[in-house]
């Protein structure tokens, strides 16, 4: 596999076990990678949300562990994925302790390698317009499709071969916009919401 990543600079398992927001914020510019059938999807995470047990309604931990939300409570550092309004999918980095039942929503990201399998996958063709590009994912469901990512990903160790997470240079706090998160009814007034100011490639501003 051809490619101008640095695999070896892969986040360790002590990144995830963070702060939830420290790790959410300190997630904007970082390498979100999978290795499908040999091919490499890769892009820039630009956009996240925070979603917080205890104090966060929002949140699919706030009742306690589920046979759906199990992943959540799982030690920092694996995908979870779920299956939302019967339609499509959404990937989460799990964060904190095992037991703790945070995790961050990853929002948008920008399209590094692997475009034409994105494209593939979210459009059914290689060949896109620029327009096209920038709403490759630019959304939580989005990215699930691009990525292929379904409840079989779900669990998977992020520090592992097949989806993983590279480190890149930490984002300055001026080029980062902080707000409320978007398309919840819940604890809309936690501004846990992270995304890299000016990137056209945001879901929603």
């Amino acid at each position: 596999m051809k490619t101008n990543l640095d695999f070896s600079k892969k986040l360790s398992r002590e990144f995830y076990l963070q702060d939830t927001l420290t790790v959410a914020r300190k997630l904007l510019g970082k390498i979100f990678v999978r290795i499908l059938n040999g091919n490499i999807l890769a892009g820039e995470i630009i956009e996240t949300e925070a979603y917080i047990a205890g104090e966060d309604e929002s949140a699919h931990s706030s009742r306690g562990e589920t046979k759906r939300n199990a992943t959540m409570f799982e030690q920092g550092g694996v995908l979870y994925v779920y299956f939302t309004y019967g339609m499509y999918f959404c990937s989460n980095v799990v964060t904190g302790k095992e037991g703790q039942g945070d995790a961050v929503l990853l929002r948008s990201i920008e399209p590094l390698e692997g475009i034409e399998i994105f494209a593939q996958n979210r459009f059914g063709k290689k060949e896109i317009t620029e327009k096209e590009k920038k709403n490759l994912l630019s959304g939580p469901g989005k990215i699930c499709m691009a990525y292929d990512l379904t409840r079989n990903e779900d669990g998977t160790d992020l520090t592992g071969e097949k989806i993983f997470i590279l480190d890149a240079p930490e984002i300055p706090d001026e080029k980062i916009v902080q707000t409320t998160r978007i398309g919840i009814s819940k604890s809309k007034d936690l501004p846990w919401r992270f995304y890299e100011k000016d990137n056209p490639y945001v879901s929603k501003k």
